[in-house]
């Protein structure tokens, strides 16, 4: 799959409209009863950033950042302003062997608890902490998969946690740019989906 590790513009994000999605059956029976298959055990991000444009300048970013990435064709990272930061996440238990650790984010509601596999963390956001205490050298942080890597294993018992950001890898969910010149120097694109693609 080809992807790019560049960040969609970020001024143009901060308008978009959009979250998680899930895939459901429903069948319903004659009596008003349902049946609910579950697809998908992960929810799929899907945004729209058309609202987010607002100047020509930032137009003319959006035809050229579209042109680069060829539509569908080359997937790159979005920031999602309704939820980019994880605080405190337990990222894993050292077992005296193990010396990877994936990045995760946990979402919590009652006594459920779902996580999510965080691939692209920013660059410079990522803290590890063993037991609390911050680990400033003897790891890797690979922004371009969300894996931490110890030099050496952590004891059996110690607590792995981290502090991060992190973008969502997307694609364009079209491959028309359909525009509409309202005016001098501006358009309208009202539909610019984006959807997020498994990495």
């Amino acid at each position: 799959m080809s992807f790019e590790e560049i960040q969609f513009p970020a001024d143009i994000s901060y308008g978009a409209a959009g979250g998680p999605m899930f895939l459901t059956d429903v069948v319903s029976t004659v009596s008003g009863y349902e049946q609910r298959n579950a697809k998908w055990a992960q929810a799929r991000a899907k945004y729209n950033v058309a609202s987010g444009v607002k100047t020509p300048t930032q137009w003319q970013a959006l035809i050229a950042f579209f042109r680069a990435r060829q539509g569908k064709a080359i997937g790159f990272r979005f920031k999602d302003w309704s939820d980019y930061i994880a605080e405190n996440v337990q990222i894993g238990v050292g077992d005296d062997l193990a010396t990877q650790f994936q990045l995760i984010k946990i979402y919590s509601s009652g006594s459920v608890a779902v996580s999510r596999t965080i691939t692209k963390p920013v660059a410079g956001t990522v803290n590890i902490y063993v037991n609390s205490q911050l680990q400033s050298s003897d790891i890797t942080i690979d922004n371009l998969t969300g894996i931490i890597s110890f030099d050496s294993p952590p004891s059996a018992g110690e607590i792995i946690t981290a502090d991060f950001e992190f973008d969502v890898p997307v694609r364009f969910d079209t491959d028309e740019m359909s525009v509409s010149m309202d005016g001098f120097d501006a358009g309208n694109w009202n539909n610019i989906p984006l959807i997020e693609v498994r990495i």
